[in-house]
């Protein structure tokens, strides 16, 4: 992904916070659908806080280099894991 990319989060997706853990829900039509609820550790909650549909990449990067001690390498094989694995369960989608 490119570091202009920018994200904005699917609003068909549930967020709340119990806890101190984020937790992610699929919003659907019936319970049957549901299959999945997603708990996020406190890097990934503060990536999904940032994703506004505005913020690039770069951005998000830049911001949680400052808030988490990890090396630039570190971030970036995170930030790219995590937002490819929120596009695969399409709780974001590029803006």
């Amino acid at each position: 992904m490119l570091e202009t990319t920018v994200f904005s989060k699917n609003p068909d997706v549930v967020t709340r916070l119990i806890d101190n853990e984020t937790i992610l829900l699929p919003v659907y039509k019936t319970s049957d659908e549901i299959n999945c609820i997603y708990t996020l550790n406190k890097v990934a909650s503060r990536i999904w806080e940032l994703i506004n549909g505005k913020r690039t990449i770069r951005e998000i990067k830049k911001q949680t280099l400052e808030e988490f001690d990890a090396t630039p390498d570190e971030v970036n094989k995170q930030i790219q894991k995590f937002l490819k694995e929120l596009k695969e369960i399409n709780a974001v989608k590029e803006a």
